[in-house]
């Protein structure tokens, strides 16, 4: 058939593709002369006359009109709302056949591939892009209601802010200004731990009760953070009701493919959903990693209209983790849906910003949530070997092991020429276990004595390592070093050989392990509250990323609640550390995201997903940052094997091409080229033609079964070398500068609280202006002193300040290791104004005194019996925990089981009041 007999006037094209649409949505569409208003709910009718020409299509819901449509070739899709002005000419007109009819109220302009569409009921009727038209039900639901639900989000009743922190108040009514405004999405940035969940369903439960939302779907990317997301949702208790919002509304967790109508909150994996709308069975798997981790098998396809879930059928989406759920394959699930979009993240980037339109209506950074002691804050301390730094080399002819990397099968081999590497090869392409043990064995050393000096056993510590191998390298080191058993030290991956879930509740809530030993899994989204250290064995540059690592460390944690699996520590969570062994905290990060995006799908998945047709742009950069290492570990000639077997071509061109049929620029370029005009003015289709071009011959190597082969021989090839024979050496631990100016800063803090308070505590009025009367301070005056120094603005603990004057490396502070008691701010206020020369714990200073007067009383003839100092010792421990003992106190324990304040007297006889009054002053002076 030729050309002029298959072409297609654009007009009747968009119009097939429109009632194409409109059938799907169970509208029946008929003919101006064929009309027939009592065949159904919904009647589309074509070229409806009216006093200002015929309508495209005019709806009609029970007889009477109500929307009009407005048909557009394909070309004119990207000007759509260029005609709204004739769309609302038509929508305003006098329909023939009618009599006084009033405007119509929903319009649409439509080219059967893009809709858009306005309700101009709305006081802000903005035109919004859609999916498909709404089914005639919903749009007579509409009808039946009193006010449109735009409208209604501009009346929410003032905010209870009862149970709500700061953070959370603002996040809550800068959202609320921003539906009130119409904006389609909005961004809640708010830092681990801050309560963004919360935020979330408080925001929720306004939606339903004051907006009367029909359905909102609260999106996650992983069953167990559903699960959490779930157990907080119903438990939530709203302040204007006793009831709980689970028996306020019907929360539903999917975990199959019905979605109940009668649910108000759905909770569901962004994986589900997208099966759900595709119609499919779900591989469960799937739902529990994240989805940079999820293995895509074949070409993905595109979302289809699904008839029981049509895009109207949620109001509101909510995404958690939003900065790694939204993109690729998976922004089909949220822009299916007609609704407005809320993002919840705690480290947003470049492209977050953008997929929310900049509405970023929540700002509450790490910072922020430290200073409000909503998150710990962190020290950072740095174990620097020779190796890590410098490398090593092995010279030829020495006799060393070489491993492979998935079998760790070993065997002896003689290094035929010298072999040099550097710090950045290690645990990758070369592995020194002295390396590792050196910093393992530091990290013991130190931990007890100078990182965590308080505490009898090890604190929950997650270790970040570069792969499966390097982690089983590090945990049977760790075992070695500490001398502990298997539970001691865990490794908790994708492929641990045991459940990581049931090691990651143990490292949560169990004794054991004390160390957990990681590679990505529980990098993001999974919190263990107890973590208190944070150990990089490998470098980050990602800067994204990093802040979600570090993020495992930053939950707040109460004191009792931490006892439970940490039993020697003495206070509420405070802070935790990060031990850099890597430089981490140093080297240079960056927003962008790396080429390697599926790192948990093997090499030849990759090129099988290419040969099967996957244009991906995730699994073309992962496949060629694969090559990449291939092509710098390959020798010459296995590289010249592949190129005779690939035509000529190398792994380098490969890569090339790879990289240049997803880079914009690049593509752009080339369609200027091949259709001759001015980047300015290529079409999307010219660009969209050309770079399926370079994408096919780009991708066209792969349906090779011998390359696809080759490739995947010559990577299992890929060895490690194990250095036994460069012993390491430790060239530094110590605390980081940036620890150090911290602890500089907690000081300047602490000095200022003391002279901003020095005439209004009474405490320090005493310490600061009238030293001789310290004797007179009780510990109720202590008290209050530090409940003011431990609240906002200075937050500063006891176990802070003794850290910071230690981390200054000031030889005068004594009693790091000690465990600390609230009298050890008298320390602390001595010190800084300079009545003592050295930090002393008080209990070092009780005892002192305490031993210098029954010194001198023993000098002055008075010699205390056995039964005498006795109780001297048990004043002197009172005094020393209490500031200053009373005869009251006798009546109390540990004095009342030895007879109180009577034996007292018949021991010390008539000089029992001058014994108390003369250790109240001499102890504590």
């Amino acid at each position: 058939m030729s050309d002029s007999y298959s072409y297609i006037n654009p007009e009747v094209k968009a119009r097939q593709q429109i009632d194409q649409d409109l059938i799907q949505a169970e509208w029946i569409i008929q003919n101006k002369n064929q009309l027939n208003l009592s065949a159904g709910l919904g009647i589309a009718v074509r070229e409806y006359p009216t006093d200002s020409g015929p309508a495209d299509y005019v709806l009609f819901i029970g007889k009477k009109p109500v929307g009009v449509i407005e048909a557009k070739r394909l070309e004119e899709g990207i000007g759509l709302t260029w005609h709204e002005d004739q769309t609302s000419k038509y929508a305003e007109s006098h329909l023939k056949w009618f009599v006084n009819n009033q405007p119509l109220r929903f319009r649409y302009e439509s080219t059967g591939k893009l809709t858009r569409f306005t309700d101009s009921n709305d006081h802000i009727h903005r035109s919004r892009l859609i999916f498909n038209f709404q089914k005639p039900a919903t749009l007579q639901e509409w009808l039946k209601q009193d006010d449109t639900l735009r409208n209604k989000l501009a009346k929410f009743p003032e905010l209870n802010t009862k149970g709500l922190r700061g953070c959370q108040i603002i996040a809550i009514k800068n959202l609320e200004r921003s539906f009130s405004e119409n904006r389609p999405r909005a961004l809640v940035q708010m830092a681990t731990g801050s309560g963004k969940t919360y935020t979330a369903i408080t925001s929720m439960y306004r939606l339903l009760k004051f907006a009367n939302a029909k359905r909102i779907l609260f999106l996650v990317d992983t069953k167990n953070l559903g699960m959490q997301a779930e157990q907080e949702a119903i438990g939530y208790s709203p302040v204007d009701d006793s009831r709980n919002l689970g028996e306020l509304y019907n929360i539903q967790r999917l975990n199959s493919s019905y979605i109940s109508k009668d649910s108000h909150i759905c909770i569901c994996t962004i994986q589900r959903m997208y099966s759900i709308l595709k119609d499919k069975e779900l591989d469960e798997s799937v739902e529990e990693i994240s989805l940079n981790e999820i293995k895509l098998v074949g070409p993905p396809k595109d979302v289809v209209y699904n008839e029981k879930y049509p895009p109207e059928f949620f109001d509101f989406i909510v995404i958690d983790e939003c900065h790694r759920s939204i993109y690729n394959l998976w922004r089909q699930v949220i822009e299916y849906f007609d609704a407005f979009h809320i993002g919840l993240t705690a480290t947003p980037d470049k492209r977050t910003f953008a997929f929310f339109h900049e509405n970023i209506v929540s700002e509450y950074s790490h910072e922020q949530a430290v200073v409000d002691g909503v998150n710990v804050g962190y020290d950072t301390y740095v174990i620097e070997t020779e190796i890590t730094q410098q490398g090593s080399k092995i010279n030829a002819k020495e006799f060393i092991d070489i491993r492979n990397k998935l079998t760790r099968e070993e065997r002896w081999q003689q290094l035929d020429e010298e072999f040099q590497y550097f710090g950045n090869d290690l645990d990758r392409s070369v592995v020194n276990p002295s390396q590792i043990r050196n910093i393992i064995k530091t990290f013991k050393e130190k931990l007890l004595k100078e990182i965590f000096p308080n505490r009898q056993e090890v604190p929950k510590t997650l270790i970040f390592a570069k792969s499966d191998s390097h982690a089983d390298d590090i945990i049977q080191i760790i075992r070695e070093e500490f001398a502990e058993s298997n539970e001691f030290c865990k490794k908790i991956t994708y492929k641990s050989d045991e459940d990581p879930k049931s090691i990651l509740a143990s490292f949560r809530n169990d004794y054991n392990p004390r160390i957990a030993v990681t590679v990505d899994m529980i990098a993001t989204g999974t919190d263990v509250k107890p973590i208190e250290c944070i150990f990089f064995m490998r470098d980050i540059k990602s800067k994204n990323y990093f802040e979600q690592m570090k993020g495992r460390g930053t939950r707040t944690l109460l004191k009792d609640d931490l006892r439970k699996v940490t039993p020697s520590a003495s206070d509420n969570k405070t802070h935790y550390v990060i031990i850099d062994a890597v430089g981490v905290c140093k080297s240079l990060k960056t927003d962008s995201r790396p080429l390697e995006r599926k790192p948990s799908i093997p090499l030849k998945d990759l090129m099988m997903n290419i040969a099967m047709g996957s244009r991906e742009e995730d699994i073309l950069l992962s496949t060629a940052n694969r090559l990449i290492r291939i092509d710098r570990a390959v020798s010459e000639q296995e590289k010249e094997i592949f190129t005779e077997i690939s035509s000529g071509k190398s792994l380098t061109e490969v890569v090339k091409d790879l990289l240049d049929a997803n880079d914009r620029d690049f593509i752009k370029t080339k369609a200027g080229e091949k259709y001759e005009v001015e980047k300015e003015e290529i079409t999307k289709k010219q660009i969209d033609d050309t770079k399926k071009e370079f994408l096919d011959k780009a991708c066209k190597i792969f349906d090779n079964p011998d390359i696809r082969d080759y490739i995947e021989n010559v990577r299992k090839k890929h060895e490690q070398i194990i250095d036994t024979i460069n012993i390491d050496t430790v060239i530094n631990a110590d605390w980081d500068k940036q620890t150090q100016n911290q602890a500089q800063n907690t000081i300047e803090t602490f000095q200022e609280f003391i002279k901003k308070n020095k005439d209004e505590i009474t405490a320090l009025k005493i310490f600061y202006s009238q030293p001789q009367r310290i004797k007179e301070i009780t510990f109720k005056m202590i008290k209050e002193l530090y409940e003011a120094l431990n609240s906002p603005p200075y937050s500063l603990t006891i176990e802070k300040l003794w850290g910071a004057y230690y981390q200054l490396g000031d030889n005068k502070v004594k009693g790091i290791s000690t465990k600390r008691m609230l009298t050890d701010i008298v320390s602390l206020i001595r010190y800084e104004l300079k009545i003592d020369k050295e930090l002393a714990p008080f209990s070092e200073i009780i005892n002192r005194n305490f031993k210098e007067w029954v010194f001198r009383k023993n000098a002055g003839h008075i010699q205390f019996t056995e039964v005498q100092m006795e109780w001297l010792r048990m004043i002197k421990d009172h005094i020393m925990t209490s500031m200053k003992i009373t005869k009251g106190n006798f009546n109390f324990t540990p004095f009342d089981a030895l007879g109180g304040i009577g034996k007292f007297y018949q021991v010390f006889g008539d000089e029992y009041d001058e014994i108390i009054n003369e250790l109240n002053e001499v102890l504590v002076a």
